[in-house]
């Protein structure tokens, strides 16, 4: 089994570095682009079915990517995004005490306290990781190429257990995807293993941010 993992394309909240998680927000032009983009870097790559997270930013990025191929897509809300509960909104630049209680998560990740109805990253590596086990014991899906569209935490929760590294502390030690990147998993007798981390086919310079 090969699984090509992306992130999601670029949303308006990205572009101006607002908390995303749950909320349902989709991409706009220059998400699209970079989704198209990703396409044809893909395009004579063999996907055989693609799973997303339900959200509409990494559905939408998925449906761009495969085009007209003729396959199953899936959604999966185990690969959805982190949901950061009252934090959602706000500016990740702000001064304000929920904008700098926030930024704990990417800043100092051991220390983050995630609010009243939001997740922990415990909690996040558990679905994530309850998801790449049951991909792993898949019989039928062992001979497949699978497109994975998902999200900035989620990808980096499953690409850490990937590596072996479940602490909260060094969460973001690889740094986050960036948009439309895609990092290619082999699974060979259950066992995954990170081939290409990070690939991107647009050609322009991605705009900086880390907001998930």
């Amino acid at each position: 089994m090969v699984l090509y993992v992306v992130r999601h394309g670029e949303t308006d909240w990205n572009k101006v570095k607002r908390v995303q998680g749950h909320t349902d927000i989709p991409l706009n032009e220059y998400g699209r682009h970079l989704a198209r983009e990703t396409a044809e870097g893909l395009k004579e790559t063999g996907i055989d079915l693609a799973i997303t997270s339900p959200l509409i930013r990494a559905k939408e990025t998925a449906q761009i990517i495969l085009g007209t191929r003729q396959i199953p897509l899936l959604e999966e809300p185990r690969i959805r995004e982190v949901g950061f509960g009252e934090y959602e909104g706000v500016l990740c630049n702000g001064e304000d005490p929920i904008s700098r209680a926030f930024r704990l998560f990417f800043n100092a990740p051991g220390e983050y306290i995630a609010p009243k109805g939001a997740e922990t990253i415990e909690e996040l590596y558990e679905r994530t990781g309850d998801f790449l086990k049951e991909l792993c014991e898949k019989e039928e899906w062992q001979e497949k190429n699978i497109l994975i569209s998902t999200h900035g935490a989620a990808m980096t929760a499953l690409l850490n257990r990937i590596r072996g590294n479940l602490s909260v502390e060094s969460f973001w030690q690889e740094k986050v995807p960036p948009n439309c990147s895609v990092t290619t998993v082999q699974i060979k007798n259950g066992v995954p293993c990170i081939v290409k981390e990070n690939e991107i086919f647009y050609k322009e310079k991605v705009r900086q941010w880390n907001t998930v």
